[in-house]
């Protein structure tokens, strides 16, 4: 009886460990459902994560960023971990704020940001908060000026793309304090006029814009007028949707892409390119794909390995759905997109209920 006794409290605490560690096993494996890892195996990435969080409404992020996370595992050695937000039946949902698995950015050497007005669970804004300050490395595509909407989430609200809260450095939110810029309005008409890049003059020899040449993009122009920031290069806005189209004299030249050092709040400084292009079918051109690769290396202040001739071919087969708010491939798991080989994206084009 005395042994009994003598016994319990050990196997009290043995009881608490065992369902900490089976709750944190069932946890960890209902993250790996939000996400799939290519793994590089030679090359200047090698040893270094980067984290793609992909979940916008139109602009089909879930197909462009395994698109590039392929690329630099592939041909570059990085580990690529893309994350993406899914529907109650663990299919990618394009904008969907049901994502998890954000832990992988404690690890993380650079984060590739693709959201829109999301308003993630506590659980995964602690670990993206974390990222931020320590000044972790960002890249940033078009909607990601205006990445979250956290209004009525006391926490997280000053993330919010038009905050004006009593966090008076937050003003306008993630977008403004760490990209330079939140949303403003679009530049034209999207979907009608489609833009070409200009490099700045001045900036003809940034390592971001080695190799880079004849950009043209579908998606429409943004209103951007970047904070501490360094324009590399504009865009001249399009009466249509080719390269070939004459362009609309009535716009001025804004900026398109722009890189600047990021902190919050005195914390550790960090590195950020963000353009306000890249839907899916802007990887399309090899002049944009080139200078979204180029950002990478930079952003990891590994800008020594950029050469103008560096390899952008797409790893296994993409062909992109056209960017739109009403349709896309569905049914579609994260697994689904496992390998070298399988297609970027697989599925039917459904509306969206």
């Amino acid at each position: 009886m005395k042994n009994t006794k003598r016994l319990l409290p050990v196997l009290t605490i043995l009881f608490v460990i065992f369902g900490f560690m089976t709750e944190k096993a069932v946890s960890q494996e209902d993250a790996r459902k939000y996400r799939i890892v290519y793994k590089g195996e030679k090359g200047p990435g090698r040893g270094k994560n980067i984290v793609f969080i992909a979940t916008d409404h139109e602009y089909r992020s879930e197909e462009s960023l395994p698109a590039l996370a392929r690329i630099l595992a592939k041909r570059y050695g990085f580990t690529c971990t893309v994350v993406f937000g899914l529907d109650n039946n663990g299919y990618i949902l394009p904008g969907s704020s049901n994502l998890k698995g954000l832990d992988v950015l404690d690890t993380a050497d650079l984060m590739v940001l693709f959201t829109r007005f999301s308003n993630f669970g506590d659980d995964e804004m602690q670990h993206f908060d974390k990222y931020i300050r320590r000044g972790g490395p960002i890249v940033a595509f078009r909607t990601s000026t205006h990445a979250f909407s956290n209004k009525g989430n006391t926490k997280w609200e000053h993330y919010s793309w038009d905050y004006k809260g009593e966090k008076s450095a937050w003003k306008d939110g993630f977008g403004e304090l760490v990209l330079g810029e939140t949303w403003v309005s679009h530049y034209g008409t999207n979907h009608k006029q489609s833009s070409k890049l200009i490099p700045e003059a001045v900036q003809k020899d940034h390592p971001i814009l080695r190799g880079v040449k004849d950009v043209h993009v579908q998606s429409g122009g943004y209103t951007a007028y970047p904070v501490a920031a360094t324009v590399i290069a504009r865009g001249q806005v399009l009466n249509g949707m080719t390269p070939e189209s004459a362009p609309d004299k009535t716009k001025e030249l804004l900026p398109v892409a722009w890189v600047r050092t990021y902190s919050v709040e005195s914390g550790p400084s960090g590195r950020a390119f963000v353009t306000t292009h890249g839907a899916s079918e802007d990887l399309l051109n090899e002049g944009f794909r080139r200078m979204a690769l180029n950002a990478a290396f930079w952003a990891l202040g590994i800008e020594k390995y950029i050469k103008a001739n560096n390899s952008i071919e797409f790893v296994g087969p993409y062909r992109p759905t056209t960017f739109n708010f009403n349709g896309y491939k569905a049914n579609v798991k994260p697994a689904d997109l496992a390998g070298w080989d399988s297609l970027i994206m697989p599925g039917e084009v459904i509306k969206k209920k």
